[in-house]
């Protein structure tokens, strides 16, 4: 598969076209790349911008995050959020919640994140939220189960928004288990009569997903 999936001199034009992140964001990019093992996990500024983009549309009061890495794509999102929202954030690398910490600690924005460590279907089951917007970015193999689960949880007019849906253009010729559930989740999304939404070839595919009224 190829490592860009656009066109890279498009992609370049995009980044380069898409409003700057915050500099504390941009001082978190840095440091996860020094730092940080598997980097290109971040979400970067066109993941990240819309991100903050449709949270600042919705507004939500309830948010959640299904992997959090460094917490680019949070801080992103509570950007958008009023200031009594609440985004519960899941993660599983201890190491990475350090990581994210130090960031939230210093932003305007922080005091609106939960950390909760562990498995995100075991968070899920412990939570009474009615969420507003939700990002899953974590373990593929249960993509299909975090949206069914979060679909239950959001209200309508609620988004989804579900990152690396192309899985580096596997999905055309899926060879794996990861590749059939991601192949199916997709499937499933478009096929769901209670949802409507857009799948966006934006870095490696992210699928945008409103819950009907």
């Amino acid at each position: 598969m190829p490592e860009f999936l656009v066109d890279e001199a498009i992609e370049d034009y995009a980044y380069l076209q898409t409003g700057a992140e915050p500099p504390l964001l941009q001082e978190l990019i840095d440091q996860t790349n020094l730092n940080m093992g598997w980097p290109q996990k971040l979400s970067g500024r066109l993941v990240g911008r819309t991100l903050k983009l449709l949270s600042a549309m919705v507004r939500p009061k309830q948010a959640l995050e299904i992997g959090m890495f460094t917490g680019y794509s949070a801080l992103s999102i509570a950007e958008g959020m009023p200031e009594d929202g609440r985004l519960v954030c899941c993660e599983t690398n201890p190491r990475a919640i350090e990581f994210a910490q130090g960031f939230f600690e210093r932003s305007e924005h922080g005091h609106k994140i939960e950390v909760v460590f562990g498995r995100a279907l075991d968070t899920l089951d412990t939570l009474n939220m009615q969420l507003d917007f939700t990002f899953i970015d974590a373990d593929k193999r249960n993509y299909l189960n975090y949206y069914e689960r979060v679909k239950e949880m959001t209200r309508p007019g609620g988004l989804i928004v579900l990152d690396n849906v192309l899985w580096s253009g596997k999905v055309l010729q899926p060879e794996s288990e990861i590749d059939d559930i991601l192949v199916e989740t997709n499937r499933r999304i478009a096929a769901d009569p209670d949802v409507e939404n857009v799948f966006l070839t934006l870095r490696d595919g992210l699928n945008v997903v409103r819950k009907k009224d």
